[in-house]
């Protein structure tokens, strides 16, 4: 018994693709293998892969995934060989583009990758159609990811497959550049869609709840404030230096990601710096900041970090952890009971949210919140738009300003 598809490859050689059998034994024993061409096979100089004393049939078939993976991978890593499968070309494509991604992006993109079945990541860059694409996202879709505890497959959300296709899709550009691929098979595969969530934003008490719960020896409360009347990012606030704070204006150009564990000091998303003006009570609470952090200063003494200068560091002066910052916000936002999904990110939505509401200018709030141009920003806020909810009193008012026809009797 073959289970499995048969592929025609180049010079007219046909190569049968997860080629699992079945092997009778004595009573109704039954064992699996699996037997299938080596790369590079033709119909004369045929080399097959064998290996058996398999269970069942499904252990058969991944370990004949694993082993065509790993023979991919034995072939292009060979010193300047060119990437075949698709899984290798990724991988050239992720080293290529290396630097110039932020740590965290390069390690998001290798993560998102690794979703991607082996059998999948093995096929030849160039013979991988639409509807390979097709099925692994469905696939995905219903059980591409895993339950942390039990490690049972569980699904993946639309969003987070979707990401995934544009990981395949940006190589496959790439692979299009440099003469690996004809075309991006994923610009043809079929998505799947998912329903956009709005955005949380909390009202004004809500937020100053949160501010005020908040404690902890490095300042949460005032950490807090600052995200909330800045509206900057996370990483934004974190690489704050007190020689960013000019007068009533805060300097944003850089930002402090975490990646593989480790920290880095990298430019803001857009790669752009702004001067944005920090409110009065935000002011208040970066001052009486400072006099808490002298003497934390004072303590440490030679062995604080002045020479990071942040607003917000450990009680040493060190860099914070952004992730567990985070955390720890997710943590408060569940405890105090708030809308689910609350989170430190919350508060710049909130920032963008009230503004916008209060009838701020998107061009203004745009650039406040470090957005690549007003229609990002009108994207994401539209529905906070003022006026939009009197569209039909407004029209009616002005119908009654036009003035009626005289009408004439004969």
């Amino acid at each position: 018994a073959v289970a499995g598809h048969v592929r025609h490859g180049t010079g007219g050689c046909t190569i049968i693709a997860m080629s699992i059998h079945k092997l009778k034994l004595t009573g109704k024993r039954v064992s699996w293998y699996y037997l299938f061409s080596a790369p590079g096979s033709t119909r004369e100089n045929r080399r097959q892969i064998k290996k058996g004393g398999f269970a069942t049939k499904g252990e058969a078939t991944a370990a004949e995934a694993a082993r065509r993976l790993e023979i991919a991978n034995e072939v292009d890593a060979t010193p300047g060989a060119t990437p075949k499968t698709l899984g290798a070309v990724i991988r050239e494509w992720l080293k290529d583009r290396g630097p110039t991604l932020s740590p965290k992006t390069a390690t998001r993109y290798g993560e998102l990758a690794e979703y991607l079945s082996p059998e999948v990541a093995a096929l030849p860059v160039a013979e991988v159609t639409p509807l390979h694409l097709h099925r692994e996202w469905k696939r995905l879709n219903e059980s591409g990811g895993h339950h942390r505890k039990t490690q049972t497959a569980r699904p993946l959300s639309a969003k987070t497959v979707r990401h995934i296709a544009g990981v395949v899709s940006s190589a496959y550009r790439w692979a299009i550049l440099f003469g690996l691929a004809p075309t991006n098979p994923v610009t043809h595969s079929s998505l799947p869609q998912g329903t956009k969530r709005a955005g949380i934003a909390l009202s004004p008490t809500q937020q100053q709840l949160v501010i005020e719960s908040a404690g902890g020896p490095w300042c949460l409360g005032v950490f807090l404030e600052v995200c909330a009347g800045l509206g900057a990012r996370r990483g934004e606030v974190l690489a704050l230096r007190w020689s960013d704070i000019d007068g009533d204006y805060a300097i944003i150009g850089r930002s402090l990601c975490q990646a593989n564990g480790e920290l880095h000091f990298k430019g803001t998303k857009t790669g752009r710096t702004r001067r944005i003006e920090i409110p009065v009570r935000t002011l208040q609470a970066l001052e009486a900041h400072r006099v808490a952090q002298s003497a934390y200063r004072a303590h440490f003494g030679s062995s604080y970090r002045t020479d990071l200068d942040l607003i917000f560091a450990a009680p040493d002066g060190e860099t914070l952890k952004p992730d567990s910052v985070s955390s720890s916000v997710s943590l408060l936002c569940h405890r105090l009971k708030l809308p689910k999904g609350a989170s430190l990110h919350t508060l710049r939505h909130s920032h963008g949210s009230q503004l916008i509401a209060d009838g701020v200018p998107i061009p203004e709030v745009s650039a406040r919140l470090g957005h690549a141009n007003p229609n990002v920003t009108m994207g994401i806020y539209a529905h906070v738009i003022p006026g939009q909810r009197d569209a039909a009193k407004r029209w009616e008012q002005i119908q009654g300003s036009v003035p009626k026809e005289k009408t004439h009797q004969n």
